[in-house]
């Protein structure tokens, strides 16, 4: 189900190619293939999946996170080619590109905010303002390790004027922006095209799999209420905040599925296997089991 969700959720930098979407999904523990039809809808949301695998548990208690931090990166090419090979037998054709996700205890996030004057004599803003205050925003102070991966508009500002959501064709002179940067490591990114590299593919976009889920799960109404979105992985959960519709707070946390499997081995003394059966087999009080 993730995967899906990934895949859908990255309408906003998903590569389109020949009307078909190529999404990778990096899990801790698994690296999920996907290739996506376009349906009728632009974005690709409504779109059917028509090839999917899973590929073999990549690496154990390290996972892909170790690969992308270097440590195994042989054994990450080996997994992705598998499950790339798998895909496209199950599509029937080949891809050349693909859209990437990337997750782990590396990503961060801050916001900033960015202020420009509008070009335009007769005041009226344009999208190169909007895009040049966007710009604006990314002007934040970064270790040479680290990169943004996400500048994604919370709202913004026209004259002082607050909680515009699309400044285009309004009359002003300053115009401001509240943004939501979400960074991660250079090294893990690098590591993860070149992987991606060296099976043939080309990453067309690098996204937070946290920041991907959000955006294919939670509807307008949600955020508009105020939405904790958390994606839990094997080893890591991805949690993104959002308060009047806009993301607030991204992060992720060092603990997964895989932690509960380790509690409940050790509280009732059986084995992982066991540990991992009951836990997929647990039914919450007061829901009836089928």
């Amino acid at each position: 189900a993730h995967v899906g969700r990934v895949a859908s959720g990255l309408e906003e930098t998903m590569i389109v190619i020949n009307d078909r979407i190529a999404a990778i999904d990096t899990r801790f523990t698994v690296t999920d293939r996907r290739i996506d039809d376009l349906a009728e809808s632009v974005k690709g949301v409504d779109s059917s999946a028509i090839a999917a695998t899973v590929a073999r548990d990549a690496g154990g208690s390290a996972g892909v996170d170790s690969f992308c931090t270097g440590v195994d990166v042989p054994g990450a090419i080996n997994e992705f080619e598998w499950a790339r090979e798998m895909a496209e037998r199950m599509a029937g054709f080949s891809i050349k590109s693909a859209s990437v996700s990337i997750s782990g205890i590396h990503i961060e996030s801050q916001n900033s905010k960015g202020l420009v004057a509008v070009q335009n004599p007769d005041g009226e803003i344009a999208r190169s303002d909007v895009a040049r205050v966007v710009e604006a925003a990314k002007a934040v102070p970064l270790e040479n390790s680290r990169e943004i991966l996400h500048v994604i508009p919370r709202y913004y500002l026209v004259d002082n004027q607050e909680g515009i959501r699309d400044p285009v064709g309004m009359s002003g002179v300053r115009l401001e922006a509240e943004a939501h940067l979400v960074t991660g490591s250079s090294v893990n990114t690098k590591n993860l095209t070149k992987v991606m590299s060296e099976i043939g593919l080309d990453s067309e976009a690098v996204t937070f799999g946290g920041y991907a889920s959000a955006v294919a799960t939670v509807s307008d109404t949600e955020r508009e209420l105020g939405v904790v979105s958390i994606d839990i992985g094997g080893g890591t959960t991805s949690v993104c905040v959002y308060v009047d519709g806009a993301l607030t707070h991204s992060a992720v946390i060092p603990v997964g599925a895989k932690n509960i499997t380790n509690d409940i081995a050790r509280g009732l003394r059986v084995s992982l296997d066991t540990a991992e059966a009951i836990k997929r087999n647990l039914v919450p009080d007061g829901v009836a089991s089928k």
